[in-house]
């Protein structure tokens, strides 16, 4: 898989839109990263759960793995894009995109719940 097919995954994705983060492109949908391609094109990284990661990285060794530290047990999952192959990380690029939509959905409700208890208490 070339950089390009990842990056079209990624864009195909709804509300998707690439930026940068830390001089390497990132693939946002509401304000949230779910997806990078690291600055050297050669390995990409997808947003998965920790089971998820487990997974991915059981069923398709030599293309998913951990990324180191924190963030990889977090679900920070890398992809090695010469040993990639489209459908699979198509799967793991959607399941990615609806986590962080999720992980939004939850910190808007919170806000929004927040911002409405705020209103019911009245001065004194």
């Amino acid at each position: 898989m070339t950089q390009d097919t990842f990056r079209r995954i990624a864009l195909g994705m709804t509300g998707a839109v690439e930026g940068a983060h830390m001089g390497h492109p990132d693939f946002r949908a509401n304000g949230s990263i779910f997806a990078t391609l690291s600055a050297d094109g050669r390995r990409g990284m997808v947003w998965l759960t920790p089971a998820q990661q487990r997974e991915f990285v059981a069923a398709n060794r030599g293309m998913f793995e951990p990324a180191s530290g924190a963030w990889g047990r977090q679900g920070c999952t890398m992809v090695a894009l010469a040993n990639a192959d489209e459908e699979v990380v198509g799967e793991a690029m959607t399941l990615a995109w609806r986590n962080r939509a999720k992980e939004q959905a939850s910190k808007k409700a919170r806000a929004s719940k927040k911002t409405a208890a705020g209103r019911g208490r009245r001065s004194r």
